[in-house]
């Protein structure tokens, strides 16, 4: 496999899991490695590409069906698309690596509850309040991936170890050649939780 074929890295888990945090350090790894990449967050999907989609299950496919369009073209046009995305249902996902092709799920993987106690944005206290309707994994269901491609358990590891984790496993899949060296690289790099 050439090494410069694009994929799709969706990193799935609970708001506070550590999906953006990873994507970023994966991002500067493959930066530096020379790759062209592109990160389609989340939060900034929702201000631009979706906005307008509440988070009714319906709303919620819509949304990843766009973003999967987008990492689509993206792909098939040689670039590492990493998506830090809750994407809660199976289907979906399911659906995403259908339509991309080159498709890597990463399952980022910390329990409700310390994604709680993380809660960066306030967003599990407001759902526990009843601010927020359909919050995922308070009153709306993840469904943990069944055959994730890596899982990352970032309560028993570091942001770095699961970084390379992906790293890795792009490097296996013969999307880059990805030396070793770069697996300590120096935590200023690195983004805090």
């Amino acid at each position: 496999m050439s090494k410069n074929l694009g994929v799709t890295v969706l990193l799935t888990g609970l708001s506070g899991a550590g999906k953006s945090t990873i994507c970023q350090v994966v991002e500067q790894k493959l930066r530096l490695i020379g790759r062209k990449v592109e990160v389609l967050d989340g939060d900034q999907v929702r201000q631009n590409l979706t906005k307008g989609l509440g988070f009714s299950k319906e709303d919620r496919q819509e949304n990843i069906r766009r973003v999967s369009f987008v990492a689509h073209l993206l792909t098939r046009n040689d670039v590492i698309v990493l998506v830090p995305l809750i994407a809660p249902y199976r289907e979906m996902r399911e659906e995403m690596r259908c339509l991309i092709g080159n498709f890597i799920e990463v399952y980022v993987n910390a329990p409700l509850a310390a994604c709680e106690q993380r809660d960066v944005k306030g967003l599990y206290k407001q759902a526990r309040l009843g601010k927020i309707q359909q919050f995922t994994g308070i009153d709306d269901p993840y469904e943990v991936p069944l055959y994730p491609d890596v899982e990352c358990d970032t309560v028993q590891e570091s942001i770095a170890e699961s970084a390379n984790k992906v790293l890795i496993k792009l490097e296996e899949l013969g999307y880059i050649s990805y030396s070793r060296r770069f697996v300590d690289f120096p935590e200023e790099l690195t983004v805090s939780r």
